[in-house]
């Protein structure tokens, strides 16, 4: 038998594989990928991974109709350095269209150099638009127990990093939730599944103005 022989037959059997794809399989391979890069805040802990607000945003998303897969690359104790360090693989395993970056709030905790901090932030995000991602950066502020001069300098490098890079800012993720009774977990550091709904609702603005193309460092500041 022929080369060419062996050619048809195997494009005849890859026709017939294409028409027992289930249409929604089809369908999930041809949404674009939203890429969560956080910490324990995203990662949903102290809380079942179903209350939190990237599960929740899943299902508003679908609610609303949107072809949008997200991925939760989130992990307790995260760092921007670590974060930093794990992005390459992730762009390229899973190829986002966007990132929302929920990271400093460790390195915060933990008195890191806040030269470090912006620095770390800053190539997160050029490496995510160097592969055609746009980009939500949240915003995290720290306890004043480190020193007013630190905590303040610390919640301005959000804006920093979001206006040198002209990306969608949320100032303070948490801010909606921080002082409500009943929304942050004994530790004083991790919203409740109670607030769960209300990060989501705090960031949902943004989250639209992201997935149609038009976020910037103005438009996505409350």
């Amino acid at each position: 038998m022929t080369t060419a022989f062996f050619r048809q037959l195997a494009a005849q059997f890859s026709l017939v594989l294409l028409l027992f794809i289930p249409v929604g399989a089809a369908q999930a391979n041809t949404a674009d990928t939203l890429l969560v890069l956080g910490d324990s805040i995203s990662a949903a802990y102290g809380i079942n991974e179903e209350q939190g607000w990237v599960q929740l945003l899943r299902e508003r998303l679908q609610e609303k109709g949107k072809k949008v897969r997200v991925v939760n690359a989130s992990i307790s104790g995260e760092t921007t350095s670590g974060g930093l360090t794990r992005l390459p693989r992730l762009m390229e395993e899973y190829n986002p269209r966007w990132l929302i970056v929920e990271l400093g709030g460790n390195d915060g905790l933990r008195g890191y150099p806040l030269q470090s901090l912006q620095r770390n932030l800053m190539e997160m995000v050029k490496l995510a638009k160097n592969s055609g991602a746009e980009v939500l950066l949240l915003g995290m502020r720290i306890p004043p127990n480190y020193g007013r001069a630190y905590t303040s300098a610390f919640a301005a490098v959000y804006p920093k990093v979001a206006k040198s890079e002209q990306v969608g800012l949320v100032p303070f993720f948490l801010e909606t939730v921080a002082l409500a009774e009943g929304a942050m977990q004994a530790d004083g550091i991790h919203p409740t599944a109670k607030a769960q709904p209300a990060l989501l609702d705090h960031v949902w603005p943004c989250v639209e103005s992201l997935l149609a193309d038009e976020v910037d460092s103005q438009s996505c500041t409350p």
